[in-house]
């Protein structure tokens, strides 16, 4: 029941896929639909390309050779994933852009007519969203890479195979199916987007649901929309799944005997350590040391007032409601997965955490619906019952953003319980009825008990996706009802960037420790354990 509660708001998008409007879809096909494919396409494949190429790159660095601060760098690389790509996205146009420090310094060295690249375009997108998303790419190569047998490669050297070929015929292929996997994982959170792709004024899915949203009212065409993005993430989402069933990689190494690294010095282990620091230095601590600097100056002026601790307060509230209401439907589905062994359970549950790979925009759409034929179910039955009128109950309220949330990131907190109730021993279920025990005494004083550090996890990993969501939290919060998402885009859209940096500032200190969960959990795999199963916790 709590899966298919959940899954509802997908279901409601994918049938208007099968109910097709003409007339709405008449007109974006006269004006804007293409643009927005050929946005999205071209998003993609920019994006694409860039996180491959960072994070193959990195990851064979960091795996095959030994440089200075080598050991640091293998996870100060992961960082980037830290930083939800509308906060580097404002600080670097605040940096990069025409009026701003560096160009102004490159301005009063060689003129006014000295030429730097314009940071608020398609390039400078590419960059932004590469810079945050590589990790996906650089953790499981970096993983696959640790993985293969050392036997494999030397016995292609053996055979003449030897520097940048040992890469692209040996190492690489191997490894393919786990870094296709990392490239659908970013490639999903580009397309999910909001907050980058409106500031940078590139026009997008999840941009154009927004202003027909909000500009037009044409609630009919946003859903049109939003079955069109779901098309393109669906179709991520089911090759990762493919990718995921195909491909197993095991060691065929008894002792499970990795690739030996090489030391890199001199000129060699500086450019490496260089070129790492660089993409750490870029990705990561610039746009914080930025960030701190504006904090601590607003600090100084006095900038900031009570609104600062209202938004805290506010999205606190939201966080911890989701994460407490996520946990429980997440026990409650995997419990019921473990008692279980009907099809149509796991389908369900299935369908639910599909809601993960979609764009909080759609999830946002597909939730207005049901919604709303609620609360004018509930209003109708209510006038013709006794002549009262209910108004909107759950449409544009706490427990609507709150049930978004839920459909949005149910699979982030299912998938963390589920790997903790599959450790415990189907013999203790037997041993606990057999003293009597029923399934609900089993799951209260033996399960949850030993899984509790599971749901502590998946409680801290809802927390902090809810405090970086912000299309579904623009498109269903109660009016008035602002987090520091939102306040981040309502100031970033009017170019306030300094004023944005301690809203900012604070969701990045969150998204730190879902970053430090995932260091723990992406270690070297033992012999035998597959390399597809590392990308549940890199969604995790």
């Amino acid at each position: 029941m709590v899966a298919l509660l959940v899954a509802t708001p997908i279901l409601v998008v994918v049938a208007s896929l099968a109910t097709p409007t003409l007339e709405i879809w008449s007109h974006l096909w006269q004006t804007s639909l293409l643009e927005l494919i050929w946005n999205t396409v071209t998003l993609a494949v920019g994006v694409g390309l860039g996180v491959l190429v960072l994070g193959t790159s990195l990851a064979w660095l960091v795996t095959m050779y030994r440089f200075p601060g080598h050991a640091l760098y293998e996870w100060l690389l992961i960082l980037p994933l830290a930083m939800p790509t509308y906060v580097i996205g404002f600080v670097f146009l605040a940096i990069f852009d025409y009026t701003g420090p560096v160009h102004s310094w490159l301005r009063s060295l060689w003129g006014a007519k000295v030429w730097f690249p314009d940071i608020a375009s398609y390039g400078g997108l590419i960059l932004v969203m590469s810079l945050v998303l590589y990790p996906y790419v650089y953790l499981l190569a970096r993983t696959a890479f640790q993985e293969q047998a050392a036997g494999t490669l030397e016995v292609a050297r053996s055979l003449g195979t030897r520097g940048p070929l040992l890469f692209w015929k040996v190492a690489l292929p191997l490894a393919r199916p786990s870094i296709a996997a990392g490239l659908t994982f970013a490639l999903m959170e580009a397309l999910a987007d909001f907050g980058t792709v409106a500031i940078y004024g590139y026009s997008t899915f999840t941009v154009a649901i927004y202003r027909v949203w909000f500009g037009m009212f044409n609630r009919g065409a946003a859903t049109e929309l939003a079955s069109v993005l779901m098309f393109f993430t669906l179709g991520l989402y089911l090759l990762e799944r493919s990718l995921r069933g195909r491909a197993r990689f095991y060691r065929t190494e008894a002792g499970g005997r990795s690739i030996p690294p090489k030391q890199l010095s001199g000129w060699r282990a500086c450019l490496a350590s260089g070129a790492a620091g660089l993409v750490v230095g870029v990705a990561f601590l610039l746009p914080v040391a930025q960030l701190f600097l504006w904090t601590l100056t607003g600090i100084g002026r006095q900038e900031y007032d009570g609104r600062y601790a209202e938004l805290l307060f506010n999205t606190l509230i939201l966080a911890a409601v989701t994460a407490s209401v996520a946990v429980g439907a997440s026990v409650v589905v995997a419990y019921g997965l473990r008692l279980s062994r009907s099809r149509m359970v796991a389908i369900f549950a299935r369908l639910a955490g599909m809601g993960y790979a979609l764009p909080g925009s759609v999830i946002a759409v597909g939730v207005l619906v049901p919604l709303a034929f609620v609360d004018h179910t509930l209003d109708d039955f209510l006038r013709r019952t006794f002549r009262v009128s209910s108004g909107l109950l759950l449409t544009g309220s706490m427990a609507g953003l709150v049930f978004a949330y839920l459909v949005r990131f149910l699979a982030v907190s299912c998938q963390t319980v589920e790997a903790s109730l599959v450790k415990i021993a189907p013999g203790l279920d037997m041993a606990g009825r057999s003293l009597g025990v029923s399934t609900g005494g089993v799951l209260w004083r033996i399960h949850l008990p030993l899984i509790r550090s599971g749901l502590c996890t998946a409680a801290i990993l809802v927390f902090v996706d809810v405090m970086k969501e912000m299309p579904a939290t623009l498109l269903l919060r109660p009016f008035g009802y602002d987090t520091l998402a939102v306040r981040i885009w309502q100031l970033t859209s009017e170019s306030f960037w300094e004023a944005a940096a301690l809203p900012a500032l604070t969701i990045v200190a969150g998204g730190i420790l879902p970053v430090l969960i995932l260091v723990r959990r992406v270690r070297p795999l033992r012999a035998g354990d597959d390399l597809a199963s590392e990308g549940d916790s890199l969604r995790m």
